[in-house]
């Protein structure tokens, strides 16, 4: 386990201090091609175990599209949520 110093503390306070404004990004690249980008990499919302009775005809269409059905279904029901929360 690695300590930092009193005087490496006080820098980063003040680092963690400084307005958004001041700090210079003009040497990072600005992204803007997400192709590539993956879900949920660095956050994964906390999940829940529960039964639910899903119509077969339902699971038959999220299961025609790939194997992830139960990841699917979360999808759509995500989506479903952030519609209605317009």
């Amino acid at each position: 386990m690695s300590t930092i110093t009193d005087e490496q503390r006080r820098e980063l306070e003040q680092l963690a201090n400084l307005p958004d404004s001041e700090i210079d990004t003009s040497e990072i690249p600005e992204v803007r091609d997400f192709t590539n980008a993956v879900r949920g990499r660095f956050y994964r919302p906390a999940e829940q175990s529960m039964t639910v009775r899903i119509d077969a005809e339902i699971v038959d269409w999220f299961a025609a599209r790939g194997e992830a059905v139960q990841a699917h279904i979360n999808d759509a029901l995500r989506e479903y949520v952030e519609h209605r929360l317009r």
